[in-house]
């Protein structure tokens, strides 16, 4: 690890924007105290850091599940020391687009499920919704609190060679990733007490209390204290970590499916004094499982009736059935005319360019650069089933242009993005410049909010954009850094 000030001009981020590096040796403003700390760290220092990292990380029990062909694996989260930092003052734009682009999603939603305007009015072609695999018409007529469909919404975001934030994806059906962090910025203060004494970095911490609130607001009973649960599919699941952490940080109940049941509508929990009638489901399983009444016959992770008790007004569940619809990639493709349409502004967010395999213009470009591009199927998550152009195979692209032949509206492409870089330990002591993104989390009820930053995620690979954990990706804390103000007692309590 560089410890001198001559030695940090050996690192180089190249042709990529860098997150920390501006020039070699030299910080971004919003990291000049940050890399003047780590400038004192010798080698040794920084060894003995990524040590007391994994052992805290072992210690807390973070964990994630990667499903393989051998079973599932349970791997300790990955975190490199490192934190990703983001000036105040660009976060407040992001934050601002964050904002709005959930409003309009949730109109957009809404919509799709009532009367449909938007379709009438030629902004969005019909069959992209006849077709689209998470749209449910057992939602048709349903008006959820708020008109709020998607109440927590994981948008992911990309830093072009620009410096400018750009939307790569939304994530509106069961988006995980925010306990990972909190327990980041938890872990950073154990290991790297000092340098929150000398960076002003916003709090983070009051996500669990913005969640409860933004739940308790949809209960159905006013005239009391709402019942809350959050909806596990078990501990199998990759995220069941995330779901525990969650329902202990807000103090409400961790449930699977048997451990509810609906009677004359009404949706109760078990427990050792009886029944106790739930108010708010925060539900992490997919629409399909949800009630074998009504989707999946098989399903043993939901609950019969819950459909019927959601539709009559008697539960709330977040995130409602249905919202997925705004997840397809060719939907977000639309979602720069969504806002305009619904909220008569422009975005303040812009997306990377996208090609609709249906357009057969489109469709050509695309087929004759799959060298050149990304391309995505439509509802897929987690890095599967997508193809990087620059690093695939003459066989790969051959299979993903037979796929695009037979399903064209399945799938769209994206340029190969320059996506930003930042310094990442690699090794026992050596910081090289690797690629990242952002999943910033937004809730929305009666209000909105936005969390400040989000989970950074990192490719550990030399080149690689792949920056998925289940894909051998890497975590940072994300700083948001006042450039304007010294540290306050506040940020040194609470960061």
């Amino acid at each position: 690890m560089p410890n001198t000030i001559d030695d940090w001009k050996n690192y180089q981020p190249g042709e990529f924007y860098d997150e920390l590096i501006s020039s070699p040796g030299n910080a971004r403003l919003a990291g000049k105290k940050l890399l003047k700390y780590l400038k004192t760290l010798a080698p040794s220092d920084i060894e003995a850091i990524s040590k007391a990292t994994d052992a805290s990380i072992k210690a807390m029990g973070i964990s994630f599940t990667v499903y393989t062909d051998e079973g599932n694996i349970d791997r300790a989260w990955p975190l490199d020391i490192i934190p990703r930092v983001i000036s105040k003052k660009q976060w407040t734009s992001a934050s601002a687009g964050l904002e709005q682009r959930l409003q309009a999603l949730n109109l957009f939603i809404d919509d799709l499920y009532h009367d449909q305007k938007i379709i009438k009015d030629g902004i969005i072609p019909e069959f992209v919704l006849k077709q689209s695999k998470n749209y449910r018409t057992e939602c048709e007529g349903v008006s959820p609190a708020f008109g709020t469909w998607a109440h927590i919404c994981g948008t992911d975001l990309v830093r072009a060679d620009d410096g400018q934030f750009y939307v790569l994806e939304d994530n509106l059906r069961v988006p995980s990733g925010v306990s990972y962090m909190l327990e980041n910025r938890s872990i950073m203060k154990r290991v790297m007490p000092e340098v929150f004494e000398q960076v002003n970095v916003a709090p983070i911490g009051d996500y669990p209390t913005r969640l409860f609130e933004t739940l308790s607001a949809l209960s159905p009973r006013k005239e009391c204290k709402p019942v809350i649960a959050v909806l596990t599919p078990g501990i199998f699941n990759s995220a069941y970590f995330e779901h525990a952490f969650l329902a202990q940080q807000m103090g409400v109940e961790l449930v699977e499916g048997s451990d509810l049941v609906v009677e004359d509508d009404i949706v109760y929990m078990k427990t050792i004094a009886g029944l106790t009638r739930v108010d708010v489901i925060y539900r992490r399983i997919d629409d399909l499982f949800l009630d074998p009444e009504v989707f999946d016959k098989s399903s043993m992770l939901g609950v019969p009736g819950l459909m019927r008790a959601w539709k009559k007004g008697n539960v709330a569940l977040a995130n409602a059935p249905g919202a997925g619809v705004a997840d397809d990639k060719v939907v977000y493709a639309y979602v720069p005319q969504v806002i305009k349409y619904y909220l008569d502004q422009e975005p303040l967010i812009a997306n990377v360019e996208t090609f609709l395999c249906y357009k057969d213009n489109e469709r050509k470009y695309v087929l004759d650069n799959l060298d050149k591009l990304v391309v995505k199927p439509a509802n897929e998550s987690g890095g599967y089933g997508m193809l990087v152009g620059p690093h695939s195979t003459k066989k790969e692209r051959e299979t993903f242009a037979d796929l695009i032949k037979d399903n064209p509206r399945n799938y769209i492409a994206q340029p190969t993005l320059a996506l930003s870089t930042a310094p990442t330990i690699i090794g026992k002591h050596t910081p090289e410049p690797r690629h990242l993104d952002l999943r910033p989390f937004v809730l929305q009820a009666k209000d909105t909010y936005v969390t400040t930053g989000g989970l950074t995620r990192v490719a550990m690979k030399k080149g690689s954009l792949v920056v998925n954990s289940s894909q051998g990706g890497g975590s940072k804390d994300t700083w948001i850094v006042d450039t304007d103000s010294s540290v306050s007692d506040t940020s040194k309590k609470e960061a």
